[in-house]
């Protein structure tokens, strides 16, 4: 598995954890455990709702976080209420943004998590300018950096077949400012993937004809 800084500090901080936990129980003189804190953490196919990262988003997750477990994302950022709420939009304008959800490591602040959110157009893409993305063949558009990534979808309605399709991207980017290291291809394709498994995930829940066409696994060949 590849290494990351993020992964050097999360191990530091797992050894640190864990001595203090040992001393505070030699301390307490309880060897029953009743009073351990209780685990506010999940595995990441529980985050947003449950449901938005798969087996393979999971494991870039662990590639981008080096953590397989990450704090609770609560109950009112999920995918199903991004979902109504883009619906919401789509009936007054084309145009829209807003969020999915929080992605935060078990062991960390909120400084050091990422950010995952949708927009929605009227138009289909026309290429992002910003040098520092790759261009991959997925779906409608997709990019994707050592710290950001995006997947758009052109999600036809099956109840309304002769409607104009709306464009949804969803972007999943670090909170913080990164700069690239000796794994930046390998974080590339843990952020297309993460991205990708957020848009199957929205893509379904927002009922699309054929899921958008976005196949299972993500596709990380660069666009020609």
């Amino acid at each position: 598995m590849v290494t990351t800084r993020r992964r050097t500090y999360g191990l530091l901080c797992a050894t640190l954890a864990g001595s203090l936990m040992l001393a505070v129980a030699g301390c307490s003189g309880e060897e029953d455990g009743n009073d351990k804190a209780p685990d506010v953490s999940m595995t990441a196919d529980k985050l947003c709702g449950g449901g938005a990262v798969n087996k393979s988003g999971a494991e870039a997750l662990e590639v981008i976080t080096g953590d397989t477990r990450f704090q609770d994302s609560g109950k009112e950022l999920t995918v199903g209420a991004a979902a109504r709420e883009l619906t919401r939009t789509a009936v007054s304008t084309s145009q829209g943004k807003g969020d999915i959800c929080r992605i935060y490591p078990n062991i960390g602040s909120y400084d050091d998590g990422l950010r995952v959110t949708w927009e929605m157009s009227g138009s289909a893409p026309r290429g992002i300018a910003a040098s520092k993305f790759t261009l991959l063949t997925m779906g409608e558009e997709a990019a994707t950096a050592h710290d950001a990534a995006y997947v758009t979808f052109a999600c036809g309605h099956k109840d309304r077949p002769n409607t104009a399709p709306d464009h949804v991207s969803t972007w999943v980017e670090d909170t913080k400012v990164t700069v690239p290291d000796e794994n930046e291809r390998a974080l590339e394709n843990a952020y297309a993937t993460v991205a990708h498994s957020f848009a199957l995930a929205l893509a379904k829940e927002l009922n699309c004809d054929n899921n958008a066409g976005l196949k299972p696994k993500p596709t990380l060949i660069p666009a020609s």
